[in-house]
């Protein structure tokens, strides 16, 4: 069994990182609205991103790692720009 992190796009602009072993049906509940919450409110959703892991425990670290981006770099790992991703990490959190 495989487990995916994944990033939508919601309708206004925002992003929501989760993860799933079914990314297909995952992605259906999101824009069906089946799923409360952040993106319930915010529907349509697109898939942005998508990376599959062997485990549900790195599925879920890297989930945490990008929830933890800003918006920047997120845009960056959408664009697959792993040059950029790499420089926005190492200037380290914006501060305030």
């Amino acid at each position: 069994m495989s487990f995916w992190v994944y990033m939508l796009r919601c309708a206004d602009s925002s992003f929501y990182v989760g993860h799933t072993d079914d990314l297909e049906s995952r992605v259906a509940q999101h824009q069906s609205g089946s799923i409360p919450g952040w993106t319930e409110r915010r529907r349509p959703v697109d898939l942005v991103h998508a990376a599959e892991f062997p485990t549900r425990v790195e599925a879920l670290s890297a989930g945490r790692q990008i929830r933890g981006w800003r918006r920047a770099k997120k845009e960056a790992l959408i664009a697959g720009d792993w040059a950029a991703i790499s420089a926005l990490g190492r200037r380290g959190k914006k501060p305030g």
